[in-house]
């Protein structure tokens, strides 16, 4: 891989996947990995920064904050058990080229999220309600992360077939640590909630450990189809208020 130019360069992977991963091992892979630490933790602040900003300040600071700490926590915890499994399972892969393997993949997350950035905006002014926002929130979050680990399965395809360095079994484990990373997410956000407040609640920086986040998710969505079935009784005959008198028989008829 060529000397680092620079930050941007964490992107490289989009334009040509097949030097980027030639180029994995080269001393400049160093400055590359610590490239995309940054790079993830910039965008993934933001936009925290952009989802809190519905509620207050300080909720955009706390859920920028946040959001980068899910990114970063989930990753720490669920990387072990890959690293492991796959040298069990034959991969001569070192853990330098899979820690920028999966760093890759949450570049590429955290690009995409940041691209919708102007689409929530435009929401949270023209007055998408909390339950909206919420749901459009889940809905961007599970766009971006089917990218970013698609990619990480192409690398890892790309390793396995091109390189041969990593067993074709790898790739469909990988498929179910996907499945264990993502419950290890949800698990996760649901414990530094709230990312998002509705605004006439004070601000929180977390919330008391009750329901999941499935029950959550149901309940914005019967908020935001539930139809409001009330009618308003009007009565048959209301007396003006000049009229009124201390006579309880009139008014009891009256109420009639």
């Amino acid at each position: 891989m060529e000397q680092s130019k620079g930050i941007l360069d964490v992107f490289s992977i989009f334009r040509n996947k097949e030097a980027y991963f030639e180029g994995i091992n080269q001393k400049a892979s160093n400055r590359l990995m610590l490239n995309q630490v940054i790079m993830v933790c910039l965008l993934t602040c933001c936009y925290g920064i952009v989802m809190g900003s519905y509620h207050s300040f300080i909720q955009a600071i706390s859920a920028g904050i946040k959001v980068t700490m899910l990114f970063i926590f989930a990753i720490m915890i669920c990387f072990p058990s890959f690293f492991i499994i796959q040298q069990v399972l034959g991969s001569m892969m070192t853990i330098r080229q899979m820690i920028m393997i999966v760093l890759s993949g949450l570049v590429l997350t955290a690009t995409i999220l940041c691209s919708f950035i102007p689409i929530v905006i435009f929401f949270q002014v023209t007055g998408g309600n909390y339950h909206f926002l919420q749901l459009l929130h889940v809905g961007i979050f599970m766009f971006a992360g089917f990218f970013g680990l698609r990619l990480m399965v192409e690398a890892l395809k790309y390793a396995c077939e091109i390189k041969a360095i990593y067993p074709e079994i790898g790739v469909k484990v990988f498929k179910v640590w996907v499945i264990i990373l993502a419950f290890v997410s949800i698990q996760l956000s649901w414990n530094l909630r709230p990312f998002l407040c509705e605004k006439h609640e004070p601000f929180k920086v977390f919330r008391k450990h009750e329901g999941n986040f499935y029950t959550a998710i149901v309940y914005s969505i019967q908020k935001l189809t539930e139809t409001n079935d009330k009618r308003v009784k009007e009565p048959i005959f209301v007396m003006p208020p000049d009229k009124w008198t201390e006579d309880s028989t009139y008014k009891n008829d009256s109420a009639r």
